[in-house]
């Protein structure tokens, strides 16, 4: 539910629940108020009259009948005095006349603001308005009836509704329908406030905890309105900014280790490069022959370092993807076999046989940079090259094909290794040779220049290897897909 929706439903709550709970309380009042012998109802709208309650008029009726039947009993004190305690039971007064002469009076009535305002004999019983006085108001049944002597008598019944009553009553009232209101809108502002204030509570702590640079937290917040959405987009966002800090943290790490191995292995070639030069200057190559072999050395030495420094240059672009790409389209069979021509002789010299197995007879069109590909295959097939300890060495070359990748499988049959160097085997600079020589472990970068540049062509690169059986690396490369 939107805030909007919620804040529209709370205003109509406002306004709706108070009404209803005033208009109950109302009622409820006025309920115990007839209960309890209320002396007169309120005009209504329907009745624009003030009329007796209903235990009044019950009273009433029963007065109307005794003074239409037997009047000579409102001639007896006794019965006049056993009326007046029935009247002041429902809070009313009498008044009993006869021949303009007061035979009784209730003691709380016996007043001359009251007596001088009854109104004549009019032979009907009638209920007039409410007759004021400083201290009450007073509503007068009249009973006009005649004496056996037929002498004129009439029978007033005042029910009177003290001022002070009436203005506590209403007060009361007013108070109980303004807590409703208080009560009502504080709940509805708390329930509300809090679906608001807390999560933004929750953000404002996630907030600081970000400041101090703390980012294991999470947001939890379930509500489904905009804050719920600000807390689940606070949350992505501490989520790849940690992902972000991290990953910084990684490559500060892979920089140094970078540094570390650089250093490592540009200090081998040049202490021998120096101890080489310092022999030569001492004089201890006093022969053409030492003087050949010192100065084959350090060539030899400078030459891996070139090899090293260069490997290091292309692995950095490749890296930072700021090498360049030349992408095109390659019949990858024919590719294959200009391809390893050129390195043919090379093994053959090391009695290493290199073949190439493909499926089929058709073309077969990959998009691939030619240059960087070839980069790819031969720093596989000198890696396998380094490892062949047998005298028949073999390196197979097998073209596998899929409806949208082509697989390349270069397979050695060298000594093997076992499963926990496989997935090392293409980081920088990591070697299974522990001596970290570059004429027998390499630099450490061919493998992991190879995996740049396949991923740089949207494809993968793995190994299996079996000890004792040999390895075999394979990448693939996306096909030319032709339109039907």
């Amino acid at each position: 539910m939107s805030i909007r929706t919620r804040l529209v439903l709370s205003y109509i709550a406002i306004l709706v629940i108070p009404t209803i709970l005033s208009f109950m309380v109302v009622n409820i009042v006025s309920e115990y108020l007839d209960s309890v012998g209320s002396p007169y109802q309120q005009p209504t709208r329907e009745n624009r009259t003030p009329r007796f309650s209903k235990v009044s008029a019950h009273f009433l009726k029963e007065l109307e009948t005794t003074a239409q039947s037997t009047p000579d009993k409102l001639l007896g004190r006794d019965y006049l005095a056993e009326i007046d305690r029935a009247a002041r039971s429902i809070g009313s007064g009498i008044i009993v006349r006869k021949g303009g002469r007061n035979l009784y009076v209730s003691p709380f009535l016996n007043q001359a603001g009251i007596l001088n305002q009854l109104p004549d004999f009019e032979a009907t019983s009638r209920t007039n308005s409410i007759l004021p006085t400083q201290a009450s108001l007073f509503l007068i049944h009249q009973i006009d009836f005649y004496y056996p002597d037929n002498s004129r008598g009439s029978l007033y019944v005042l029910t009177g509704n003290n001022r002070h009553r009436f203005f506590v009553t209403h007060l009361t009232l007013l108070l109980v329908i303004i807590m409703i209101l208080i009560l009502t809108n504080a709940l509805l502002t708390h329930f509300v406030s809090r679906r608001i204030l807390r999560p933004i509570a929750i953000l404002r702590e996630g907030l600081r905890k970000i400041k101090e640079g703390n980012l294991d937290f999470a947001i939890n917040v379930n509500s489904r309105d905009e804050i719920g959405e600000l807390c689940r987009d606070f949350e992505e966002m501490r989520c790849r900014l940690k992902e972000s800090i991290d990953r910084q943290l990684r490559y500060e790490e892979d920089r140094k280790e970078l540094i570390a191995n650089i250093s490592h292995d540009l200090k081998t070639p040049i202490a021998a490069i120096k101890g080489y030069t310092e022999g030569i200057l001492d004089g201890v190559a006093d022969s053409p022959e030492k003087m050949n072999k010192y100065i084959r050395t350090i060539h030899i030495k400078a030459t891996d370092m070139d090899k090293l420094i260069e490997e290091l240059f292309l692995y950095s672009k490749l890296d930072l993807r700021r090498e360049t790409f030349n992408f095109e389209k390659v019949d990858i069979g024919n590719y294959l076999q200009h391809s390893i021509e050129d390195l043919v002789f090379d093994l053959d010299k090391r009695r290493i046989k290199l073949s190439l197995l493909t499926e089929g007879p058709e073309a077969i069109t990959v998009i691939a940079d030619r240059e960087k590909v070839k980069r790819v295959i031969s720093n596989i097939i000198n890696n396998s090259v380094k490892f062949v300890d047998k005298n028949d060495g073999r390196i197979e070359i097998q073209l596998e094909i899929a409806p949208e990748m082509v697989t390349i499988t270069i397979a050695d049959n060298g000594p093997g290794m076992s499963r926990e160097f496989l997935s090392m085997i293409f980081e920088r600079f990591y070697r299974i040779e522990p001596s970290r020589n570059l004429a027998t472990g390499g630099s450490g970068l061919g493998l992991a220049i190879a995996r740049r540049i396949i991923e740089e062509h949207g494809g993968t690169i793995w190994a299996v290897s079996e000890i004792g059986k040999g390895t075999a690396v394979s990448f693939t490369l996306k096909r030319e897909l032709m339109d039907k």
